[in-house]
């Protein structure tokens, strides 16, 4: 984006922004796009950082597994905060994805790739040692890896950042896709999926074929033949959790602009009992629902799909029934689990998520897969000396680009006084944030934190940054979405300032 369209933008923001009763200044500081304008041309930022004083002299190697955007936005803040720090990343990719929720906009926007891929090493910081290479071993009692290529990595400090991997191979009928992601051959697994007018936005690949098959899609429904889109949501934690039902907006909101919504039947399949797991924003996306006509059948998991037939499986568990139980003589209630065959004219696949084995089944990973951390402090609960953040690390709720955004400070602070042979102190209070998009045009900011960490209660409440009903979708946060929060991911958060 060229600084005169950023300019643009924010003479639109600061207006819009004025009718709804808010000051540019305040606004912009609570969705920390400060920083983003200033890398534009503005001077917030760039005078801090000049006036920023070097935090700590403590030293240690520092090595941090995974040089996505958590990875990297640690080690560009460890950078501002350390004097001459040793900071070495391990990362196989040469390209990212500086902003994940741009996947939704390519497959049901106009966004292209060019949006959203950026070039490794042009966010590596300087006096960062970049190693294109992947983790395998852990050896957290000596303080050491190994990486695939064979080379053995020493730390004195280590942050895991690793992400999650896209499991189709939970999926009967998806093996192949499974193994096809597994080997980076993400091309070939979108036009397998695309055989049974299948996609899944969490890929590249796939969300480019989703804008292919929702083409498709409309086209069909302008031809006058009833077609039926099917969406759906797993049993595991997924990351950016509000994208399976962006998607469903986004085709919703380009079949009426096309004039074919009437031909059109949408179903969302949650595995889960609620749209989310914050109540006034369930609440608010049922109204959603109902207002644009969309259905939904909860507790319903996709276990199986036929390609070919397009015929997807789901394993519905909205039932249970009393057992009785002779050895302890008493009754109890079983979930009751019946295998529903849906046919469809086009689904969306959001597929099962997991920690990459080497990571969640090494020493440092738990049973469940993800990294054990202390939720607010985010330090490693066995290894002190280890830290986490993003999707990988065992939080509540926080899987979102707008938690990174919250946790990656924290991670710095409290590695520093860790460093400096302190107890950490820094909180992460579960903060994340869903932009979650109800139609072209329009965005529910659904901001949310833990309701009180203190006493162990970690469901989420609502926590606006705006003084307005954060469950009105709204022009004002398309805009923000759209052309606002990548360059504050790119120029705020992977600069260590955001």
């Amino acid at each position: 984006m060229e600084r005169k369209e950023f300019e643009h933008l924010q003479e639109i923001v600061e207006e819009t922004m004025k009718k709804e009763g808010l000051s540019r200044r305040d606004a912009l500081k609570l969705m920390g796009l400060g920083s983003a304008a200033a890398m534009m041309g503005g001077t917030s930022v760039k005078a801090e950082a000049a006036t920023e004083a070097k935090a700590s002299s403590a030293k240690g190697k520092i090595l941090i597994v995974g040089g996505g955007l958590a990875g990297m936005s640690t080690a560009a803040r460890l950078v501002r905060h350390l004097d001459n720090p040793d900071i070495t990343v391990v990362e196989p990719n040469p390209k990212s994805v500086s902003y994940q929720p741009g996947l939704t906009l390519i497959g049901g926007y106009e966004w292209g790739v060019e949006d959203i891929i950026y070039n490794t090493s042009d966010f590596v910081p300087d006096g960062v040692k970049w190693i294109q290479d992947r983790v395998v071993e852990f050896d957290p009692e000596n303080n050491k890896v190994k990486t695939e290529k064979g080379k053995t990595i020493e730390y004195d400090f280590m942050v895991v950042a690793g992400g999650l991997e896209l499991a189709f191979d939970k999926i009967k009928g998806l093996e192949e896709i499974g193994t096809l992601y597994t080997l980076g051959e993400n091309q070939k697994a979108a036009e397998i999926l695309a055989r049974g007018n299948a996609a899944s936005l969490y890929f590249v690949d796939g969300a480019v074929q989703m804008r292919k098959n929702l083409n498709a899609f409309i086209e069909a429904a302008k031809s006058g033949k009833k077609v039926k889109g099917i969406f759906t949501h797993p049993n595991t934690p997924i990351k950016c959790g509000g994208a399976p039902k962006k998607i469903l907006f986004l085709t919703d909101s380009n079949l009426r602009h096309a004039g074919a919504r009437d031909n059109a039947e949408l179903v969302f399949y949650p595995n889960g009992g609620s749209m989310f797991g914050v109540p006034e924003y369930h609440k608010a996306i049922l109204n959603l629902f109902e207002e644009k006509d969309l259905k939904y059948h909860y507790k319903h998991n996709l276990i199986e799909i036929d390609l070919d037939k397009k015929i997807a499986v789901f394993d519905k568990h909205d039932k249970t029934k009393k057992v009785y139980d002779p050895d302890l003589e008493e009754e109890f209630e079983e979930v009751v689990h019946e295998r529903v065959e849906v046919p469809y004219d086009m689904i969306h696949i959001t597929p099962p998520m997991k920690a990459p084995d080497y990571i969640g089944k090494s020493p440092v990973g738990s049973s469940a897969g993800f990294i054990p951390v202390n939720y607010e402090t985010l330090q490693h609960k066995k290894y002190k000396n280890i830290f986490s953040l993003g999707d990988i690390a065992a939080v509540p709720l926080g899987k979102t680009g707008g938690s990174a955004r919250k946790q990656y400070k924290v991670v710095v602070d409290n590695l520093i006084s860790v460093m400096e042979g302190k107890e950490p102190t820094a909180k992460y209070n579960g903060y994340t944030v869903c932009p979650l998009i109800s139609e072209i045009g329009k965005v529910m900011l659904a901001e949310f934190k833990w309701a009180d960490p203190a006493n162990g209660k970690y469901n989420g409440i609502v926590s606006p940054s705006f003084p307005l009903d954060p469950t009105q979708p709204r022009w004002l946060y398309w805009v923000l979405k759209v052309y606002m929060l990548k360059p504050m991911t790119q120029y705020g958060m992977l600069k260590g300032l955001a």
